[in-house]
């Protein structure tokens, strides 16, 4: 790993620690916020974490650029990752269905698998949370298996309910909200992902580590699901 500092803006650092992205990354990224978190204390206005790097917003009237990259220096030190330094798992329940996930056909014909198999295969792997991003509370996760993977939609979707999980490439996640979107549907969950009354507002944080449960359709009814078909959304 030799990481690179990249100017983003007068206030804005970006440090890239890696090139591609990993599961593996992940120990490290939070080990190097840990770090730059600590080092540039009350100065930080905000650190963004992504895939593979770390944007660090700085107060530029405490801070002038060459003060923090000597912070981002300092705090990239002997960096190691710290083993306790992990995230929660959430399972997530999900209700994989063609009226709320109309492109587990299509993924079905891409792989080659039946539509049980791809619910199964997307189902039993534990996601590591990446990074927030696009829309409140929307987390990307990864890795999904390549014979799952595929591209988004050439044409968004308008409008995609709350709780649509869906995969485009080799990323899969769950739109918190109702908004436009064109990853490749193949279900939906209860599960409350932004609430701006709770602490952070995002239910998953960069670190969490997430797995899906499939569901039948009473329990997820019973979990507060909403089952208004994709097509029939106003």
């Amino acid at each position: 790993m030799k990481p690179r500092v990249e100017v983003v803006a007068l206030d804005c650092l970006m440090v890239r620690l890696f090139d591609e992205i990993s599961e593996a990354n992940m120990p490290w990224m939070l080990a190097a916020s840990e770090g730059l978190r600590e080092a540039f204390g009350n100065h930080l206005i905000d650190l963004v974490p992504s895939y593979t790097t770390l944007m660090v917003h700085y107060d530029l009237m405490a801070l002038n650029p060459t003060q923090a990259r000597e912070l981002i220096a300092e705090a990239l030190i002997d960096l190691s990752p710290n083993a306790r330094a992990k995230g929660k798992c959430h399972v997530l329940p999900v209700w994989y269905d063609l009226s709320v996930g109309p492109e587990l056909t299509l993924l079905s014909r891409r792989s080659g698998l039946t539509v049980p198999e791809v619910i199964h295969r997307h189902s039993e792997h534990e996601y590591q949370v990446f990074a927030l991003g696009f829309a409140p509370g929307f987390a990307f996760m990864g890795l999904v298996e390549e014979i799952l993977a595929a591209p988004r939609l050439n044409t968004p979707r308008k409008k995609v309910a709350a709780g649509s999980v869906g995969i485009a490439e080799r990323q899969t996640a769950a739109y918190p909200l109702v908004s436009p979107g064109g990853w490749n549907l193949i279900g939906r969950t209860p599960a409350k992902l932004f609430d701006r009354e709770r602490d952070g507002y995002s239910l998953l944080q960069p670190g969490d580590t997430v797995r899906f449960e499939a569901v039948s359709h009473a329990e997820f009814i019973n979990l507060g699901g909403d089952d208004t078909p994709l097509e029939t959304l106003a």
